[in-house]
């Protein structure tokens, strides 16, 4: 079984570079794939409120018979519930059947509702109550940002943003690394929007040369670059194949190949257009 490495975070702790995204997977159909992800070898899993399937989760980490502490588990404050934090977390927490989470994200800046500071706050008190051992954003824009350090000096553990060849964010994760932010891609192959393989030609020479499918030559370039990524998928070969990506290495020329892709194209919702509660 390949060996997931760590990535450390500013408060101390640290988190599995791999994990299983669960977005647009219901209660009943995230079970068995978070258990086929957790048998192969995945011990990171990232839900939401959002996604309307903790429970599920939940359900798949208990009937696991992994041990609770072997499992990474995030989960989102969602916009609407920006002032009842604590609230929103309990509410989480008891769909997940769990006592903590391992990170607690705010979900979106909602900037037009100006509250994601006053949510900052209350994810630091979450944090010492112990309901979540780190805390952290996503969607969040520089800006977003200053607006947090201005009201405290907790600096979010990571930014959970869209990053995948085309779209590769250099400025804005370099804004993380200074201030001392991981960065998790979400949608890092494209979100289902895009191929790839059809559109990038460059990554399936890219992949051929390694004997690799062209979705694991991205992956293995977002662990190359640092970042930390979670694919998803509800087909158990495709969990392997996403997993299998930690016996070959990028030259840095494959990955100077792969940043000269980039076209700042997002395939998801823009920072300031994610403001629906």
């Amino acid at each position: 079984m390949s060996t997931v490495p760590s990535i450390a975070l500013s408060d101390g702790t640290s988190i599995p570079q791999l994990g299983l995204g669960t977005y647009k997977l219901d209660d009943e159909a995230v079970v068995p794939v978070v258990h086929a992800a957790l048998e192969i070898g995945y011990r990171h899993l990232d839900t939401a409120k959002i996604y309307r399937n903790e429970a599920g989760v939940g359900r798949a980490i208990a009937s696991s018979g992994i041990a609770r502490d072997d499992i990474y588990v995030t989960t989102k404050l969602w916009n609407d519930d920006h002032l009842k934090a604590r609230e929103a977390l309990e509410a989480s927490l008891e769909r997940l059947g769990l006592d903590r989470v391992d990170l607690y994200l705010i979900h979106w800046p909602f900037h037009q509702a100006g509250t994601a500071a006053r949510a900052w706050e209350q994810m630091v008190e979450l944090r010492e109550a112990g309901l979540t051992t780190s805390i952290g954003v996503s969607n969040f824009l520089p800006e977003h940002l200053d607006a947090l350090a201005a009201i405290s000096e907790v600096v979010p553990v990571i930014n959970q943003i869209e990053v995948h060849p085309l779209l590769q964010q250099a400025e804005l994760r370099a804004d993380c690394a200074r201030r001392g932010i991981r960065v998790e891609s979400w949608g890092p192959l494209g979100h289902g929007s895009v191929s790839m393989a059809e559109e990038l030609p460059a990554l399936a020479a890219i992949a051929d040369a390694h004997g690799k499918t062209v979705a694991q030559t991205v992956l293995r370039w977002h662990i190359q670059e640092g970042l930390i990524v979670f694919p998803k998928s509800s087909h158990v070969e495709r969990l392997r194949e996403n997993f299998d990506i930690f016996d070959f290495a990028l030259t840095e020329a494959d990955m100077q190949a792969i940043r000269a892709l980039n076209e700042d194209r997002r395939v998801g919702v823009h920072p300031y257009e994610g403001n629906w509660s």
